[in-house]
């Protein structure tokens, strides 16, 4: 499957420059996917859009209204979306349209709204096609610590200049996320980011540690000296697992939790919106409307701008 831009070089759309030039890596303590970079002393990212792709143009509807949200308050966007949900509560529930297809339409989206893309991954055997398509490269909670993932998803990470997100597993300590970023970097890509969704509490609930997530930001891995850039996934974070054949959520409180990241430090947001949530195939407890997900760009833009 051949649907991405030439590994190793830049691809120019507009005024954005597609992936990482030849010869050049992300700063220590950053991580880039496209022309977008993160970490210490850049504009605060967001990364949004659908849990799942329910189409091509609903993604790009999305897509483009996040995109212009975040040029209004300066700041960085990410178009996300996953092809397959793999971890369903039910195998009667919607899972999308398949790698191939999902691929080819993150893809187009991206080219489409001039911007850097994500998706996540499940298999080893995904991680070549994504990588040769798609920006950053996503390891699911559930699956941070399965090493043949997450070799898989460095070494073609870094065949096509990517960079590798790894969500914290909600069973796992910060310290503990040092050996994903190990094993990431040894497989040869040192762009790499973590991300925080919540800590299992008991059963059925989640639970966000703010003294975990500064030390989530203070982590050090030899080869990473001023740490790794850490997102905040504030719709995620409110999930209650377990409540039945779909998850359960409280997405009130989102905005809560990403104006306290934001606050806290943070480098990036994730958060998934759909227009009409309670209609989205998938994470429709726990996704944001659409326009309450472009009013909380513009509260965590002034948040950030207050924090310095």
């Amino acid at each position: 499957m051949t649907l991405g831009r030439p590994p190793g070089r830049c691809a120019r759309g507009g005024g954005l420059i597609w992936g990482m030039p030849e010869g050049r890596g992300p700063a220590d303590g950053e991580c880039t996917a496209g022309s977008v970079r993160i970490g210490p002393g850049r504009s605060l990212c967001v990364i949004a859009g659908p849990c799942v792709l329910e189409s091509k143009d609903l993604g790009e509807q999305i897509g483009r209204t996040m995109r212009d949200a975040c040029a209004t308050h300066g700041v960085s966007y990410i178009f996300k979306a996953s092809f397959d949900k793999a971890n369903r509560s039910s195998i009667h529930s919607a899972r999308g349209p398949g790698l191939e297809r999902g691929v080819s339409w993150i893809t187009e989206i991206g080219r489409a709204l001039n911007v850097p893309t994500t998706t996540d991954l499940h298999e080893p055997a995904q991680a070549e096609p994504v990588a040769s398509a798609v920006d950053l490269l996503q390891i699911p909670a559930f699956l941070c610590r399965q090493t043949d993932l997450l070799v898989a998803a460095g070494r073609a990470a870094s065949r096509h200049g990517r960079g590798v997100n790894i969500k914290k597993g909600q069973f796992m300590s910060p310290g503990e996320m040092g050996g994903a970023v190990r094993k990431v970097g040894e497989a040869g890509c040192t762009n790499v980011m973590l991300t925080e969704r919540g800590t299992f509490f008991g059963y059925g609930r989640l639970v966000n540690d703010f003294i975990g997530l500064g030390d989530l930001m203070a982590l050090r891995v030899p080869g990473r000296e001023a740490g790794v850039p850490v997102c905040f996934d504030c719709t995620h974070s409110t999930q209650q697992p377990g409540a039945g054949e779909t998850t359960g959520g409280r997405p009130d409180r989102a905005g809560l939790l990403a104006r306290a990241a934001v606050a806290a430090g943070v480098h990036a947001v994730f958060l998934e919106c759909h227009p009409e949530p309670s209609r989205a195939l998938s994470d429709a407890s726990t996704m944001l409307p659409l326009e309450e997900a472009v009013s909380l760009v513009s509260v965590l833009a002034r948040l950030r701008a207050a924090a310095g």
